[in-house]
Parts: C-alpha cells; structure tokens; sequence
C-alpha cells in the first residue's frame, strides 16, 4: 500500500482543498524545510515557518516562501526542554486561531556521538531530538481536538553524515524509535479523526519502483497527506534517501 502513496502522492500536483489550511512546519533550516513550506505556500496556505537558524540565509527563505502564502508567520528558533517546545506550539496554534496540519523537521546527526558511543548513548541521543515534536504533536493535537478538526501530524526523520555502515545502524535505531512513537499517536488519537505519519531516514538500499528521493518528493507526500487523498492514512512510515 505504501508504494500505491508513494505513487499517487507524485502525480497528483493540485489539491485545491488546501487553500487556507493552517499549517505549522518546525525545524527549518537553509538546508531543510524549504521545499514544504514552498509546496504548501504554492497553495495558499496559511502558514507558521519556526526556523532553527536565524541570520541572512533565513531572511532569505522568509523572502521566498512567504509572499506565495495566504498568510505567514515565522518564529524563531527553540530552546531545549518542554516549556520551550510549549511556547512553540501555542504560539503556533494562536497564530490563526488552530492547526491543520503539522510537519516537524527532526534532524538526527550521528556525528554528535562519541565514537564509543553505547547502545544507550544513542537512544538518548534521538529521544532528546524527538522531544520537541513529541510535546509540539500533542498541544496541536489536543488543539485539534477540542475544535473538532481532522488534523494531520507528520514527522520527518533525517540522518545527515556521509553513507556508511554505522550511519545506516544509527538510521535503524532512529525509524525504530519513529515508529513506536508514531503508531502510539496513531492510536491515541484515532477516535478523534487526528493522524499521525513519518518519514524516516533510508535503512536498506532502495528498490526500484517509486520511492522518496529528497525533499521534494517529501514535500508531495506531505501534501497528499494533508489532503483528502491522504484523509484514511495514520500509522504509517515512509522511507526517504
């Protein structure tokens, strides 16, 4: 079934029920995020871009992807712990008075660990980068609940560093984590018409047929999630190079 997504997301390049939709994406940088907030600003979304870097270049995506919005807002980057991602998500939510959809960018470098790094180290490592969606997934959802809306919650896992066979144990571990955590929100909220999705990072090498190949193919997938095409998916988890 995920390949029939994978697919359909690729082909279908309108979705004229977006217009309007309130859509937050976290964790932008100069090197990730771009593509999404271009895709769902291309549609008239209503859009809140948190940046994890500030300076110049981000002056620069503000100017590129804002104007194609119906409205925009940027925050800037968060502090570590839940208080920090809390006032993220409020502010979030009290932008244009909800969510509709989120799409939190979590990046996951291998680097950042001791080379006799254990078992343990690394578990820390990607549940301390998992946090902050964690806490902004669920005042969104909470949010959407209370409204009654049909939200979309989608986390976008990368692991950055050259290819390698540590890297690739090191992406195991982390979709690991992504889809526990994922297909427990899938389940928390299904009653309440809430779904959750991911994108992880590539584990095995890729097949043919259709498959996610960078962030303009996630930014599709991200669309067709979003839309009424992608309204039966939760639980689910893509791979992406």
């Amino acid at each position: 079934m995920l390949m029939s997504v994978i697919e359909g997301a690729l082909s279908v390049p309108a979705y004229p029920e977006l217009v309007g939709k309130r859509v937050l994406i976290t964790g932008v940088t100069r090197r990730s995020g771009i593509d999404i907030a271009r895709a769902f600003a291309e549609r008239k979304g209503r859009i809140v871009l948190q940046f994890a870097e500030t300076g110049a270049a981000m002056q620069a995506v503000a100017e590129i992807v804002v104007p194609d919005a119906l409205d925009a807002k940027v925050l800037g980057p968060v502090g570590a712990g839940e208080a920090a991602a809390a006032r993220l998500a409020k502010s979030a939510v009290q932008a244009f008075g909800g969510l509709d959809a989120v799409i939190n960018l979590v990046p996951l470098d291998a680097a950042h660990l001791n080379p006799a790094a254990t078992l343990v180290d690394v578990e820390r490592l990607i549940a301390t980068r998992l946090a902050l969606p964690l806490m902004v997934s669920r005042i969104a959802a909470n949010r959407m609940g209370v409204t009654w809306t049909q939200g979309m919650i989608l986390n976008v896992a990368t692991v950055t560093g050259r290819p390698s066979g540590a890297r690739r144990a090191f992406a195991s571990i982390a979709k690991a984590a992504l889809v526990d955590m994922t297909r427990a929100q899938a389940e928390e909220w299904a009653g309440r018409g809430i779904r959750f999705n991911a994108v992880a990072p590539e584990t095995v090498l890729a097949a043919s047929g259709p498959r996610l190949t960078g962030e303009a193919d996630v930014a599709s997938l991200a669309l067709y999630l979003a839309s009424e095409h992608g309204s039966a998916l939760s639980g689910c988890v893509f791979e992406a190079a």
